[in-house]
């Protein structure tokens, strides 16, 4: 079979190839990351600080080897599954096929091997950097002390990549003849000790004598109505979600302040996943579009307001995350009209055919919805008007300063 990583599960398998995880073969399994929560060893002792794992929800076997793509579908890696856990936890070693294509400042991109290469047993002082290195006295002093090149390795993963390359490219300019930059894919960690401890192993693998840890960066958001925003809808078919939607858009174009796309469930249906079915994968894949198309357009500053069923808590989540990783924010609306509110009203009919078998899948009735206990503003337009409704959202939108 063929599967496509999470963004953080392909920059540890970069890692993995490279060696700059070595001693690691492979995805970690069961024992491993036990022993690493409780020791910070893998079961046979070795040290290694952190989780390194891969998920894969598609049943597995040991044996079976499991082909690794990049987001555009170009072979990574092989896995070869050792063992596969009822949560989805896959492990084994990996084989590489290919190196992988990197986007923005591929040039500098080198293997731990190739940066001890260049070094050529000189003393080397790597500084990590997941952020901008604004007093630059302490590191050149160090590496002159200790007569070093001086290493950066910006550890550039995920969408502020670019920019910290672009930091450490600054720095060098500072910094004594010699210095090397090389981004380096690396993750963050939740806990601070442990980024800190894969950072120093990661900085021995590529040839360091010593490690310095850069700051970690200080975001300071800009003020609400400056950042994108993703108006989320989920509610049942009749529910009114769509009509509130529609009129949210139309207050905010005549207010004026804010760049709007509208992205309603049955128009993407008709053209971004058209020829989707009704099942799970489908839905859940016509979301995630959803999701991918709204998260762009906040990117960027802008306004998007979406408005599908979305049944499933976890694919909500997910558009969630895909937002909220390229800074924008997300306001997840619940429109909790009753089904049998919605059924009453069936403007299409669409409930009398699910209930006589015409439509299978259908949501309320042969499929589940799952109420969100996550949204942010819940409306039952049971007994309220939809201009009542959409006063609610504008409301919500004005009082969080996303709208002035």
């Amino acid at each position: 079979m063929e599967w496509t990583p999470d963004p953080r599960e392909l920059a540890d398998l970069e890692l993995l190839l490279s060696g700059a995880f070595e001693p690691l073969t492979g995805f970690l399994g069961h024992d491993d990351l036990h022993t690493v929560h409780e020791r910070g060893t893998l079961a046979d002792g070795t040290r290694w600080p952190a989780p390194v794992t891969l998920h894969l929800p598609a049943d597995v076997s040991p044996g079976d080897e499991v082909t690794l793509l990049d987001p555009e579908g170009l072979p990574l890696a092989v896995l070869t599954v050792t063992a596969h856990e009822p949560d989805g936890l896959t492990s084994g070693p990996i084989k590489g096929l290919g190196t992988p294509e990197h986007g923005p400042f591929a040039r500098l991109r080198r293997t731990p091997d190739q940066v001890r290469e260049e070094l050529g047993g000189r003393t080397a002082l790597a500084v990590t950097m997941r952020g901008p290195l604004d007093d630059l006295s302490e590191i050149a002093d160090t590496a002159k002390e200790l007569d070093a090149v001086i290493l950066l390795l910006p550890l550039a993963y995920g969408e502020p990549g670019p920019a910290l390359v672009r930091a450490a490219l600054r720095a060098q300019e500072r910094l004594p003849a010699g210095t090397l930059v090389v981004p380096v894919p690396l993750a963050p960690r939740d806990e601070p000790e442990i980024d800190l401890e894969l950072r120093e192993h990661v900085a021995t693998a590529y040839g360091a004598t010593e490690h310095l840890a850069g700051p970690d960066p200080v975001h300071i958001p800009g003020p609400p109505h400056r950042r994108g925003l993703v108006v989320f809808f989920t509610g049942l078919s009749g529910s009114g979600k769509s009509t509130i939607a529609r009129g949210l858009r139309d207050a905010l174009l005549e207010l004026g302040t804010r760049t709007v796309t509208y992205l309603d469930g049955d128009v993407v249906r008709h053209l971004l996943s058209k020829g989707l079915t009704f099942s799970k994968a489908d839905r859940d894949l016509n979301i995630r579009r959803i999701g991918f198309v709204a998260a762009e357009t906040a990117r960027h500053g802008g306004l998007a307001i979406c408005a599908p069923i979305a049944p499933y808590a976890a694919t909500r989540e997910e558009v969630r995350e895909m937002v909220e990783s390229v800074g924008a924010d997300f306001l997840l609306v619940h429109v909790a009209t009753p089904l049998e509110e919605c059924e009453r009203r069936d403007r299409k009919g669409l409930y009398a055919k699910a209930r006589a078998g015409l439509i299978p899948e259908f949501t309320g009735v042969s499929d589940p919805y799952e109420e969100p206990d996550d949204a942010d503003l819940v409306i039952d337009t049971t007994h309220i008007s939809i201009e009542a409704a959409v006063s609610r959202v504008l409301d919500t939108l004005k009082g969080g300063g996303w709208v002035r």
